[in-house]
Order: structure tokens, then C-alpha cells, then sequence
């Protein structure tokens, strides 16, 4: 209890003070706000108390533009995932979150991309914006499953993010993320210190298959994340 108030109380406003600092410096360079945001997450990681082993970073290749492909436990994914990815990238997000005042100003100059979920057509035209962004070089965080996993269990995936892979023509990385449902779950608020492992593995390339083979793809990269997770973890 006590390490969750302390979190809060202390996380907020260093929140607030990194967007108000680090988005009129990104008007200078954008890797600026991307280098705050990476401050950010390590101190969110430290307040919590995560513990974290990485394996597998020697997996990313040197591409330009990558697709990370990322199972979503808990809020904590995304600073875990800032903090240890050595590659700058943006998120593929809802589009609810870009509706938060100072929050969303953020999230544009780090080149994230709004997802209309309710919107298909609005959704399709987000990944076609998205792809143009990895043809100049960004890579995107996705998170397949669409949400946090209620329970731990890995979820099914959401094509989105596969056919952004196939538009672009970029390599897709898939990385596990075991643990931080133990630190905080979408059902609490409350955080329990603990260790939380990131597994990254080799990179899939997308471009010798099709759009109807993109189920296929779903279900090798879905495989691969399964694999890092505990047995009961693995199924919906």
C-alpha cells in the first residue's frame, strides 16, 4: 500500500513536468522527448520496484523501420517497454488516448498513431498514415491482443497491425512480456513490487506473403510470444 501512494504521489507530477519540458524541446529534435520519455519509464520502473531481465535484444536487426509486436499484461508494459527497447519507435494506440489534454501532445511528436476502433474506415486510413511514417524510417510498438489481458492469458490478435507490417514492408519483431500482470492488473490500482522478464526474438519478415496468408503470420508471431509465457498463460 504504502509503495503504491508513494508511486502516485510522486509519479503525476513528474508525468506533468516531463510532458510540459520534453514536447516544446521536441520542436528542436524529436529524439529529445523520446530520450525523456525513456527517463520517464525508468523512474516509473523504479518506483514500482520491477526487476527486470531482458534476453534476446541481439535479435533486433539494424532496419530502419521495425514492427514490434508486444503481448499487453499491464500499464507498466509501456515504460518497460521504453526503457529496453534500444530503438525509438511509437505506439500504435486507441484513439481515446489522444484525447487527453497534454497527454496527446506527447504522444504526436513521438510519432504515435491514433486507432479509431469503432471506425473502420478511419482505423484503415491510420495504417495507411502509419505506413507511409515506417517508409521515412519510424518503427511502432503494437500491442496485437488490442488491450491488456484481463487475466495474464495471452488473448487472440488483431490484424491491424499485421497488415501495417505487409503495407510497409518491414520486418515484424515479436517480444514477451511475462510479470508485470503480477506488478498491476487491469482489474487494480494497486502495485506489487516484483521481477518481470522481456524476451525479444528474431525478426519475421512479412513481404513474400499475402493478405490472406495473414492469419498465418498472426498465429507464428502469437506462437513465439506463447512460447516465453507460463503454460496456463498462453491460451484465452
Amino acid at each position: 500500500m504504502v509503495r503504491t501512494l508513494v508511486f502516485y504521489i510522486l509519479y503525476y507530477p513528474i508525468t506533468i513536468l516531463c510532458l510540459l519540458v520534453g514536447v516544446p524541446l521536441s520542436l528542436l529534435h524529436r529524439g529529445i522527448l523520446q530520450n525523456i520519455a525513456s527517463g520517464w519509464a525508468q523512474v516509473g520502473l523504479f518506483l514500482a520496484g520491477i526487476r527486470v531481465r531482458v534476453r534476446g535484444l541481439e535479435n533486433i536487426p539494424p532496419a530502419d523501420s521495425l514492427v514490434f509486436m508486444a503481448n499487453h499484461q499491464s500499464n507498466f508494459d509501456i515504460p518497460l517497454l521504453l526503457t529496453h527497447i534500444p530503438r525509438p519507435f511509437g505506439f500504435l494506440a486507441k484513439i481515446e488516448l489522444f484525447r487527453i489534454p497534454l497527454f496527446n501532445w506527447g504522444m504526436y511528436r513521438m510519432n504515435c498513431i491514433p486507432i479509431d476502433r469503432a471506425n473502420r474506415q478511419a482505423a484503415v486510413e491510420s495504417l495507411k498514415q502509419a505506413a507511409a511514417k515506417m517508409h521515412a524510417g519510424q518503427s511502432v510498438m503494437v500491442f496485437p491482443e488490442g488491450t491488456r489481458s484481463p487475466d495474464g492469458a495471452l488473448l487472440p490478435f488483431k490484424k491491424g497491425g499485421f497488415q501495417l507490417a505487409l503495407q510497409a514492408g518491414v520486418p515484424i519483431v515479436p517480444v514477451a512480456i511475462n510479470g508485470t500482470f503480477n506488478v498491476m492488473n487491469k482489474k487494480t490500482h494497486w502495485i506489487k513490487a516484483g521481477a518481470v522478464e522481456l524476451q525479444v526474438f528474431p525478426p519475421i519478415d512479412p513481404t513474400p506473403l499475402t493478405e490472406a496468408e495473414i492469419p498465418t503470420l498472426m498465429e507464428t508471431v502469437r506462437s513465439q510470444i506463447a512460447s516465453a509465457l507460463p503454460l496456463t498463460d498462453r491460451l484465452p
